[in-house]
């Protein structure tokens, strides 16, 4: 497994608040990282820090480095429009553009130039496939898709990132405002998913991230406290904070 990520002594701050404290991690490619902690410790604020979505927060500022592809996204070279096409982003409502459910899948695209009919055609069924919603909506792409369910809009907004053929696809609690059948459908498409992508998942449920991911980054008040493999940190993890967070003792 070869690292596609990475980010060393990563520092975030609102104001004078720190809220990222030099955070050192590594993410390989086609695997599930989970990030769990308690709200408000900094796992979400991370995760934006991948592809620069902090950028449009203001008075943040972040030191450390963020490298993908051998280059430090935080270099004023980059492009973060390109950088956000390879590192999509999926959050936690569902956010639908209020168009039809074709028009959503090919927003990037078009943006992009792409006008040939039989490509986009293509493109919008191959993504609502991978996104395990083809078949719910196959018959209504051109109805608005402000119309699905939740959970249905939330496996279209999945497909319009992977519409533009992203490398990561980072998730900030995409389950939490579903029903279980929903999560559940979400779930099993991401297990398909990491056979061709990078997913790095911020989650509240626990049994969540014990089920989907291969690994499990635990943050506390702005550190990481522990990162390992799933198993190791729910069955045996190395530090009392990480049990006490496991085991319902805070949280």
């Amino acid at each position: 497994m070869s690292e596609i990520i990475t980010s060393k002594d990563l520092h975030l701050y609102y104001g004078k608040k720190e809220a990222l404290k030099g955070i050192d991690l590594s993410f390989n490619e086609n695997e599930i990282t989970a990030m769990i902690g308690p709200s408000g410790c900094g796992k979400s604020t991370y995760l934006r820090c991948l592809n620069r979505m902090n950028d449009l927060i203001p008075d943040v500022t972040i030191t450390g480095s963020v490298v993908y592809k051998d280059k430090d996204i935080y270099s004023p070279k980059t492009d973060t429009v390109d950088l956000r096409k390879q590192i999509g982003m999926v959050f936690q409502q569902p956010n639908p553009f209020p168009f039809s459910i074709y028009e959503n899948i090919v927003y990037g695209l078009k943006l992009k130039g792409e006008k040939d009919k039989v490509k986009l055609d293509q493109v919008v069924e191959e993504s609502l496939k991978a996104a395990s919603v083809w078949n719910d909506v196959k018959d209504k792409l051109h109805e608005s898709a402000l119309s699905l369910s939740g959970g249905q809009q939330q496996r279209v907004c999945i497909a319009r990132v992977l519409a533009v053929n992203p490398e990561i696809i980072l998730m900030d609690e995409p389950t939490s405002a579903l029903d279980p059948v929903s999560t559940g459908k979400i779930e099993n498409m991401l297990l398909e998913l990491k056979e061709r992508y990078t997913i790095i998942i911020v989650t509240h449920n626990m049994s969540q991230a014990s089920r989907i991911s291969d690994k499990t980054a635990f943050f506390l008040q702005g550190e990481l406290i522990e990162f390992d493999k799933t198993k190791k940190i729910f069955l045996d993890p190395a530090k009392q904070e990480t049990e006490d967070y496991i085991s319902g003792k805070f949280g």
